[in-house]
């Protein structure tokens, strides 16, 4: 079987070319947040986060309600907290998010133990399923990624300015508490959005890896968002095709393409630097 055949053959497959859909969309949603994160130093909070909204998936399924939006309050809920009780504390942001981050997943493993079956439904939240995704997650999906972007070109300039400068933007008149908040809401959605892909323990490394290697290659914010968003999507794919070919877990492989491409970008970047070191040194 030659290359382009294995290129094809998954593609026979409905729930692979789904999968593929939707792992887009989330390296698409991943890499315009995770710029963010990753400028604000937010890192610490995406996995938080992310480890907080499983307390919410498990009640909305003891409760028979919809669990992506019981993962959804839960986490907004969460992001929100860590701002209020950051600022209103006195405590640095770190111990705040150390708190809340031990508590809510701890409350999410109690409620789990205590249901007297497996649950896989509730288990592949945990490291992602994205092959398993269905024409109405997929529909759903779409919906909340399209919000998000909507939400971040409407407020594109005012998001950059308080990014940047949150003294200067202040000074300026812009809401930047209210604009933080808005920047937590969309972590905490962006990273609801992307657990079925790869799962709680794995969101943060999709948010994060992907803008910590363009910001390698780029300084220039659009650009670097641009970039992000190709070796999210790239990403994505290959982990699939590595996925259905040696049998790995989907999240997993496709966090591994990630760090593989961020490895890369590393080593460019350093060969780069230090050619120049050698030739100014030459030149002197």
């Amino acid at each position: 079987m030659n290359l382009f055949d294995l290129l094809l053959q998954p593609l026979a497959y409905e729930f692979f070319v789904r999968a593929l859909i939707a792992s887009a969309l989330v390296g698409v949603a991943c890499a315009v947040v995770g710029a963010f994160v990753v400028l604000k130093g937010m890192s610490f909070i995406g996995d938080a986060v992310s480890h907080s909204a499983f307390p919410g998936i498990v009640i909305a399924y003891l409760l028979g309600l919809p669990i992506i939006l019981g993962g959804a309050v839960a986490a907004i809920a969460t992001a929100l907290g860590i701002g209020a009780l950051t600022r209103r504390s006195g405590l640095r942001s770190d111990a705040v998010i150390g708190v809340l981050f031990a508590g809510m997943f701890a409350l999410g493993v109690a409620l789990f133990s205590a249901i007297p079956n497996y649950v896989g439904d509730l288990f592949h939240f945990l490291f992602g399923d994205v092959l398993g995704i269905s024409v109405a997650d997929l529909i759903t999906l779409s919906i909340l990624v399209a919000l998000l972007l909507f939400v971040v070109r409407l407020l594109w300039k005012e998001l950059l300015f308080a990014t940047f400068d949150p003294l200067g933007a202040g000074a300026a008149g812009l809401p930047v508490r209210r604009l933080d908040d808005l920047l937590l809401i969309l972590i905490a959605v962006t990273i609801v959005v992307s657990l079925q892909a790869v799962g709680i323990v794995l969101v943060v490394a999709m948010i994060t890896t992907p803008a910590a290697t363009a910001q390698l290659l780029t300084k220039r914010f659009a650009r670097m968002i641009t970039v992000a968003a190709m070796i999210g999507i790239a990403s994505s794919v290959a982990g699939l095709y590595v996925s259905y070919a040696m049998n790995l877990a989907s999240g997993a492989a496709i966090v591994l393409m990630e760090t593989l491409v961020f490895a890369g970008a590393l080593t460019l970047v350093t060969v780069r630097n230090r050619m120049r070191a050698v030739r100014v040194g030459g030149d002197q």
